[in-house]
């Protein structure tokens, strides 16, 4: 199984951005961080990297959801998403499974709630 779902999209790296936090929004997702990475190796390590975010989607009521049946399961929040510059200077942008990240957790109320997350983070990625 694998750990994400990605597409590669026709758009610049900043449409990528605002697209996807467009759809996600649509799906109930509202983004609490976002890790601008290539800014910061620059700043920390003063490194050149290509254009990379990570946007931490957060859906209220389903994280309700999880930390109600699950009190540490905020250790696995938010969802990310990313959105980077690939080497041939293709956008990609790409969430997580949350089935495939939680499965270590034992729990099968959490497995249904990552089951519907899933499904509308799959649907976010499948819009654009």
């Amino acid at each position: 199984m694998g750990y994400y779902f990605s597409k590669t999209v026709d758009l610049s790296f900043d449409e990528a951005i605002n697209k996807i936090t467009e759809e996600l929004k649509k799906e109930g997702f509202g983004i609490l961080t976002d890790i601008d990475v290539k800014k910061t190796l620059k700043k920390k390590l003063d490194v050149d990297f290509r254009n990379y975010r990570i946007l931490g989607a957060c859906n209220p009521p389903f994280a309700y959801q999880a930390l109600q049946v699950e009190s540490l399961i905020g250790t696995m929040l938010p969802c990310n998403v990313v959105v980077q510059e690939t080497e041939d200077g293709k956008i990609e942008i790409a969430a997580i499974d949350p089935v495939a990240s939680m499965q270590a957790v034992k729990n099968p109320g959490l497995q249904e709630i990552a089951g519907q997350i899933r499904e509308k983070l799959k649907k976010v990625i499948d819009t654009l």
